[in-house]
């Protein structure tokens, strides 16, 4: 509180003094009251007494009405009233008015004061927004849940119409279902209604369940529900076009086994593309050609082998389809273009007749004079066009079942342009030609949305054949594939690596995926390697739902 501490009279003045400083009030004794009319700025802010010329003494001015006092008494009595209604009234209202002051500017204040509105609204929406953050986490969480379940339950679904053609037990083929789902997930999640086609080889079902919530459980909210559904179908059961074809290009009349390789060179003195050639003479008999030769020696070569191999599919057709409605085969042979020997058809039959005739160029007797992967998978692209879904005849899904080595050549890439020094090949100017396909050729059939398949019929190395070191034992460095044929090589495959290594890592490119490319060497293996094939793409199924 303001301290009031001396009072001076000089002459008519009334001298107050506010602490340290001074302001002039003006007071009245008229009708016994007085009043200070300075404000409480002007106390706080006072200006400094005027000072008496006389005697130095700072002064308050009276009002003129005071007038001359005669009497010191009245003189007292006033001056005494003038005091207590100075101190009094004074302080009430610098006091009231300091009040009234600091709650008016603290308002003010906090109108000016936007951060205070930021705190004042963040405070209000804290639980509103706690709980929005937290009902994010628990979606998150529901929903990674409902993603493992429609997971589990898929592969339930998949495992269990693989077992259709091994039961009609439609109960147990559910119960396998139900075991299968429960073995992998919560058992607080529970199946719903399982549908069985043992016919069409369809099976539908649904499960369903709740997740416990955490931060949502502020806003009462205890569980999440999930619920999934899922179907498949077997393509053993669907409509299908199969196009079986075979690379016929001089290198895939090479020795179907080494020992086969063996009896080749020693007798004609040829391992490599060993269907050229003129008359030979062995011994005592005379051969018209390379051809006879491997004949009459009971050779296998890689082309016989790819009949055996594509035999072994016919008949897997039969049994998938025995009453030959809904599964089509149709022939192929690939070399420097493309020849169809069988449209699609329903008769395997028909398939193993074309397949053993010499005169459609599908047996070891006839060759095509290169291997035009390019244009030649451009060309079957056109025959196979769009697969379908498999729902009827006019929309059957279609497989491309490729026997092949792999190689883009000709024989006179190799012969052609040689430059010999002391009866060694030195260079040769299209030898860079003879290289593995490039695999983005193979998109022509893919992008389409059918199926591709590859069996690499393994090129075994001779390297006692020149031919051969120059082209396919030659580094892939060396073959330029990527100015040459477009083709990129695989990351963290080095370019020292010989074309012939690599063959089957452009081919398992070409195919749909890694499960549907096989390597084989051997004669049993290739036989065994396109059924194999076969088999795992109708062992596949379709997620439909």
């Amino acid at each position: 509180m303001p301290r009031w501490e001396t009072f001076s009279i000089t002459g008519t003045c009334l001298r107050r003094r506010f602490k340290d400083a001074c302001t002039t009030c003006w007071c009245s004794a008229e009708r016994g009251s007085s009043a200070c009319a300075d404000s409480v700025a002007n106390i706080h802010n006072s200006r400094p007494c005027p000072i008496s010329a006389a005697n130095g003494v700072p002064t308050v001015h009276l009002l003129p009405e005071i007038g001359n006092l005669t009497n010191p008494q009245v003189f007292e009595i006033h001056l005494a009233f003038a005091i207590f209604c100075l101190a009094s009234r004074c302080l009430l209202k610098s006091a009231l008015s300091y009040s009234l002051a600091r709650i008016t500017g603290a308002l003010r204040s906090l109108e000016r004061d936007r951060g205070g509105n930021v705190g004042i609204v963040v405070a209000l929406s804290l639980v509103p927004m706690l709980v929005a953050v937290g009902a994010s986490f628990d979606y998150i969480r529901s929903y990674n849940v409902r993603q493992r379940m429609q997971s589990d339950l898929d592969a339930a679904l998949i495992a269990a119409v693989k077992q259709i053609n091994n039961t009609e037990d439609t109960d147990a083929l559910k119960e396998k279902v139900s075991d299968w789902f429960h073995a992998q997930v919560d058992n607080s999640y529970t199946l719903g209604d399982i549908d069985i086609d043992t016919v069409n080889h369809n099976i539908t079902a649904t499960a369903n369940g709740t997740v416990p919530t955490t931060f949502m459980k502020i806003a009462n909210i205890e569980t999440v529900p999930v619920s999934v559904a899922s179907a498949v179908k077997g393509p053993a059961t669907s409509y299908l076009n199969v196009y079986v074809v075979i690379d016929t290009s001089p290198s895939m009349l090479l020795a179907a086994t080494t020992s086969g390789q063996s009896t080749m060179y020693s007798g004609i003195g040829c391992q490599f593309a060993c269907h050229t050639g003129d008359a030979h003479t062995v011994g005592k008999t005379k051969y018209a050609n390379n051809y006879a030769y491997s004949t009459a020696k009971k050779i296998k070569l890689r082309a016989d082998v790819a009949g055996d191999a594509v035999r072994e599919v016919l008949d897997m057709i039969d049994e998938s389809d025995e009453n030959h409605e809904r599964i089509k085969v149709g022939l192929y042979s690939l070399g420097d273009t493309l020849s169809e020997v069988l449209a699609p058809t329903l008769s395997t039959d028909t398939a193993r007749t074309r397949l053993a005739d010499a005169s459609y160029g599908l047996t070891s007797a006839t060759s095509k004079a290169a291997t035009y992967f390019d244009v030649s998978l451009a060309t079957l692209k056109q025959k196979v066009g769009a697969g379908g879904d498999g729902t009827s005849s006019g929309s059957p899904l279609k497989l491309v079942l490729l026997l092949t080595d792999g190689v883009q050549s000709k024989r006179e890439w190799v012969t052609d342009g040689v430059v010999w020094s002391s009866g060694k090949a030195i260079s040769g100017s299209y030898w860079n030609k003879v290289a593995p396909l490039n695999p983005d050729w193979c998109g022509y059939l893919k992008n389409q949305s059918n199926t591709m398949a590859v069996l690499y019929t393994e090129y075994l190395p001779i390297t006692s054949d020149w031919g051969y070191n120059a082209t396919v034992g030659s580094t892939m460095a060396s073959a330029k594939w990527k100015s040459t044929w477009g083709g990129t090589m695989d990351s963290g495959v080095s370019t020292s690596t010989t074309r012939r290594d690599y063959i089957p890592y452009a081919l398992a490119d070409c195919a749909s995926s890694k499960s549907l490319f096989i390597s084989a060497s051997s004669s049993t293996e290739i036989t065994a390697g396109l059924s194999t094939l076969f088999t795992q793409y109708l062992s596949s199924v379709r997620l439909t739902q």
